[in-house]
């Protein structure tokens, strides 16, 4: 038996695309609500500096603070996407060994990312 490779193609990108899009939605919301803390944040400094009522002295740990917002945020980002990439290359890989499975009806299992 052969195995088809215009329709092997197509069954890899629509394992992909399955899930980048459940994916991408889950990262969109998270995304926008941790920007949008982060913009909010920097308006409340912005204002207190402004006001009087964050100093010098208070100016440096609200902006240290800030930072460290974004540096988790960006650590937190990273982390969600290698979990959409080893799921894509999870998808993409069953495909591959579904294919093989069926053409030769020989079961094999999927091998997994450590």
């Amino acid at each position: 038996m052969s195995i088809d490779i215009e329709q092997l193609l197509t069954n890899m990108k629509n394992a992909a695309s399955e899930v980048i899009n459940q994916d991408i939605t889950v990262l969109r919301g998270f995304s926008e609500r941790q920007l949008k803390a982060l913009a909010k944040h920097t308006e409340l400094i912005a204002k207190g500096v402004v006001s009087g009522d964050i100093d010098e002295d208070l100016r440096d740990f609200f902006l240290d603070s800030l930072e460290d917002m974004a540096l988790n945020f960006a650590k937190t980002l990273r982390g969600l996407l290698m979990a959409t990439i080893e799921k894509v290359w999870n998808a993409i890989v069953g495909v591959l060994w579904a294919a093989i499975s069926n053409a030769t009806g020989i079961v094999i299992s999927s091998p997994s990312i450590d």
